[in-house]
């Protein structure tokens, strides 16, 4: 039986986390929790959630901030899928793409927010975006690092 896909996991180490032994000791990540990049999207998806339920107007509930916690959970969604699909390169790709357009929407959302008032606290909208802000820099550098080191079995 073959191998799902092959990656040189040494050429885009940044990536992963390096927290898990056996991913040291293999080179291979064990699932899509031991990435890092799921783990940043991870925290913020659950952050953004408790926000949107805490600190917005109770109109915005299934408004904006709907589709803020959405958008949000989207990323790391399809960067579980994407890792589960990760046998067919452009079926990876394609998920990781998808994640990086919902971190623009969600961006976007949280933007709109704040534009409107409906975020009133400059603190969390100062301490959500850059956060957003590098997860797609570190979702497009993991993008790049799959387009350039991976390939397919099929």
């Amino acid at each position: 039986m073959s191998e799902p896909s092959v990656i040189n996991y040494s050429a885009i180490e940044s990536v992963w986390t390096d927290a898990d032994l056996a991913l040291r000791e293999t080179g291979r990540p064990l699932s899509y929790r031991d990435l890092r990049v799921w783990k940043l999207a991870r925290d913020l998806s659950v952050e953004i959630h408790r926000l949107t339920l805490e600190k917005l107007p109770r109109f915005e509930l299934h408004e904006e901030g709907s589709q803020l916690r959405r958008a949000a959970k989207s990323i790391r969604a399809n960067i579980v899928e994407g890792f589960g699909r990760r046998r067919y390169k452009l079926d990876f790709l394609k998920h990781l793409t998808y994640a990086e357009a919902s971190c623009d929407e969600a961006l976007d959302h949280l933007d709109t927010l704040f534009e409107t008032g409906s975020l009133a606290d400059r603190g969390v909208f100062e301490s959500l975006r850059p956060r957003l802000v590098e997860l797609g820099k570190s979702l497009n550098r993991f993008i790049a690092a799959v387009e350039r080191d991976h390939e397919s079995v099929r």
